[in-house]
């Protein structure tokens, strides 16, 4: 138990390290949440923090700062957010796209920052980026990047699907896809909820890449 004890509080220590550090991808930040320090934290909150930095991410940017003001409820959603982003059975590159629309469709200006970057790094090409972003059905899209995007894109403004959108997801991907793609886009919409409401700030420099949608 000693030891146990022991262990817990030097991987505390560890975390607080990380995110009081001048190291900007461990400082969480935020606008009308303002940014926590590890001190304040309560151990619920430390605990989450904790996850976070242990898991794929290995950062506290994003909207961490504000699913820390309900601990558990953050962390089960940032392990939901950590399977969706990574562990989905739908491909990376498709996954990105799935979650550069729904960042689109709320105007979410860090999810799009941020996620920009990813999905070029994934394969997915800054023409069908920047169509996307400027609220234009993509022109130059993959055969597999029209089965997302014609579902994601459905299913976001007609709150609907159609027998054709989903017969075409479910023959590429199969019904797990069908449900990783909805639950991807239920994740990004807490995501994009999230820093919509703190008006999370963007990095010093970085501009808006989108424009409202007409």
């Amino acid at each position: 138990m000693v030891l146990k004890l022991v262990c817990v509080s030097l991987v505390c220590l560890a975390v607080g390290m990380a995110i009081g550090s001048t190291n900007p991808e461990f400082k969480l930040r935020g606008d009308r949440f303002k940014p926590l320090t590890y001190e304040q934290m309560t151990p619920e909150q430390k605990a989450m923090a904790e996850h976070v930095l242990a898991g794929e991410r290995g950062s506290l940017n994003g909207p961490y700062n504000v699913f820390l003001r309900s601990p558990e409820m953050g962390d089960l959603a940032q392990k939901w957010g950590a399977y969706m982003r990574y562990h989905s059975s739908i491909p990376h590159k498709l996954n990105e796209f799935a979650i550069l629309i729904t960042g689109r469709f709320w105007n979410s200006q860090y999810e799009w920052y941020a996620h920009h970057q990813y999905a070029l790094k994934a394969g997915l090409s800054e023409a069908v980026i920047g169509d996307l972003a400027a609220g234009k059905r993509p022109a130059a899209m993959q055969p597999d990047e029209q089965i997302v995007y014609d579902f994601c894109h459905e299913l976001l403004y007609t709150r609907q699907v159609s027998d054709a959108h989903f017969k075409a997801v479910v023959d590429r991907f199969g019904e797990r896809g069908a449900v990783d793609l909805m639950g991807v886009m239920g994740y990004y919409h807490l995501v994009s909820m999230a820093l919509n409401v703190d008006r999370y700030p963007l990095p010093e420099g970085a501009k808006p890449e989108l424009g409202p949608l007409r």
